[in-house]
């Protein structure tokens, strides 16, 4: 096997058998005289090792712009021997147009190696085009230079006809976002925003509902202060913020329920709990507390509206209780406080599991647009590969392989190198032929199965190609094939070499899965150089990415010219 940009012959391989194409042991039957098969081709080494010859020509010394240069590098040299020929930019100043794949032809026990290139330059002037380096078994060998004249070409452009300047046309732009996927864009980023801003408040609030309650009174009158509701005159808003801080702060730390509590009942458990030892307040703070509780009554409820003075007087003293009361209630006990830490445990797990449940949702939610925009604009099944994976679609979209098969040698790109396989043959068959090589990946079950086998006749066999395609479907139904349809066409390739296309479905049952699949092939069948070689492509019928492949398959086959 031959890579494209480089070429490797190697000899005395031992002999084996290979896998021979069904089609081949079909007409054998047919004919009662040959079979096809798989063998490598056997050759013998050479018992002296010989000086290798190489000579480069091209076929013009002079050309103008834009045209080409054939350049031919002509190697001679033992059949074992490893021989690379130069490729990328050794030909500046001259651009590398194309560069063929290696023709090999056999002289004796020597191989000759002939290698191609269309060279060109696109501005006039005098060039070199300097040696070429060849590395045989490792030696470097150079070949002549070579004097090169690029002419202008000469325009009379007062014969040649004027035509108007054509309008401007619009130029597609390729992918065009639809309308609608505007209008969703804009919709989440205004959810977004708002989420943020909604997010930063709870943060903030919550960040204050941390605070100890002591700190937490103390901010809350601070931002009372900035508030200007005094300035607005706004008293009813004022005193309802001013006594709500004080009791939020009984609340928290005296554990009184001061927030649902009447003025009257508030005052009344103070009194209580300062009685009892609970609460060491003196009376004057309690007298205080009740004074400023009242007048908020009325502000709030009976519209009374308290001058300026007597509203900051009275944010003095609500601070004053607060000192007073924090000061006047007993340490905890180390129950107490244990009692606390357990509580603080539970609505610290309380909040982590609102967290994780908004992000889910959030994600969700997500997951669900982003799904919805992908199988509007590219179809629900590129969804399902693009998250469940799909082996063919990778295959696809990685890097294909050329590569050269078998002889006489066939040229074809596949996702993955095909590997040699081997099958058992008749003796008599063996005796009718020269040699012949298979080469497979995969296998009849899989999502992709290629076979290519190349076939060399002894001279004095005469074959039909017809015989070969005529024996396909006895070929699939041995593999174990069945509802076989079977269509043949005649095939040209994009050389113009004709071949025979056979096609169709199948049906193959999977035993390991316990039921059956529906499958496409594609059979390309060619005589050339006094040989056979087919190409055989076997996958799932509903995968439109192996039906791509497939093609893709198909279409670069190539023959060298040789034997064209």
């Amino acid at each position: 096997m031959t890579q494209k940009n480089s070429t490797i012959r190697k000899s005395g391989l031992q002999l084996m058998q290979l896998d021979c194409s069904e089609n081949i042991s079909r007409f054998l039957k047919a004919s009662g005289k040959l079979m096809f098969f798989a063998l490598l081709l056997s050759l013998s080494p050479n018992s002296f090792a010989q000086t290798p010859k190489i000579s480069a020509e091209i076929d013009s010394t002079s050309i103008k712009i834009g045209e080409q240069i054939k350049y031919q590098i002509s190697v001679e040299t033992d059949s074992t021997h490893l021989v690379v020929f130069p490729e990328g930019k050794t030909f500046n100043p001259l651009e590398v147009v194309e560069s063929l794949s290696t023709d090999t032809s056999r002289i004796e026990n020597r191989f000759r190696l002939l290698k191609e290139y269309y060279l060109t330059q696109f501005d006039s002037g005098k060039y070199t085009i300097p040696q070429q380096r060849v590395l045989i078994n490792e030696r470097s060998f150079l070949t002549d230079s070579f004097q090169v004249e690029v002419a202008d070409v000469v325009v009379d452009t007062t014969k040649q006809k004027m035509y108007p300047i054509k309008p401007a046309m619009a130029v597609p732009s390729g992918f065009e976002f639809p309308n609608w996927a505007w209008w969703v864009l804009g919709i989440l980023l205004l959810a977004g925003l708002v989420f943020y801003f909604i997010r930063r408040k709870k943060k903030r609030d919550a960040a204050i509902k941390q605070l100890p309650p002591y700190e937490r009174a103390l901010f809350e009158l601070e931002q009372l202060d900035k508030s200007h509701l005094l300035e607005n005159r706004q008293t009813k808003e004022y005193y309802s913020k001013l006594t709500e801080a004080v009791r939020r702060y009984i609340e928290d730390e005296v554990h009184l329920r001061a927030m649902e509590s009447t003025t009257s009942e508030l005052i009344h458990f103070l009194e209580l709990k300062k009685d009892t030892g609970e609460l060491r307040l003196n009376d004057q703070t309690i007298t205080d507390l009740q004074v400023i509780l009242q007048r908020a009554d009325l502000a709030k409820f009976a519209n009374s509206n308290p001058d300026i003075i007597t509203a900051k007087s009275d944010r003095s003293k609500i601070e004053h209780v607060i000192i007073d009361t924090k000061a006047a209630i007993p340490e905890p006990t180390e129950e107490e406080l244990l009692k606390d830490e357990e509580y603080r445990q539970v609505q610290l797990k309380k909040r982590k599991k609102k967290k994780i449940l908004t992000a889910s949702l959030a994600g969700l939610v997500l997951i669900f647009i982003v799904g919805t925009v992908l199988v509007n604009t590219k179809g629900y099944d590129y969804l399902v590969d693009f998250f469940g994976g799909n082996p063919t679609k990778e295959l696809l979209d990685g890097e294909w392989i050329q590569s050269e098969y078998g002889d006489p040698s066939v040229t074809i790109v596949t996702p993955r190198v095909l590997k040699r396989g081997e099958i058992d043959m008749p003796n008599e068959a063996k005796e009718m032929l020269v040699g012949n090589e298979t080469f497979i990946d995969g296998a009849f079950e899989d999502e992709l199965y290629v076979v290519l086998s190349t076939v060399r006749f002894q001279q004095d066999v005469q074959f039909e190609l017809d015989t070969a395609v005529d024996g396909v479907y006895a070929n699939l139904e041995r593999k174990g094939a069945k509802n076989i349809i079977t269509k043949d066409e005649e095939y040209e390739t994009l050389e113009g070499v004709a071949g025979i296309k056979v096609f169709g479905t199948l049906e193959m049952e999977l035993p390991k899965k316990d039921r059956s699949i529906n499958k496409k092939y594609i059979i390309l069948n060619f005589a050339v150089n006094n040989g056979f070689q087919q190409i055989t492509v076997i996958y799932n019928e509903q995968d439109v990415y192996a039906d791509e492949i497939a093609n893709r398959i198909i279409n670069s086959v190539e023959f060298e010219k040789t034997t064209i």
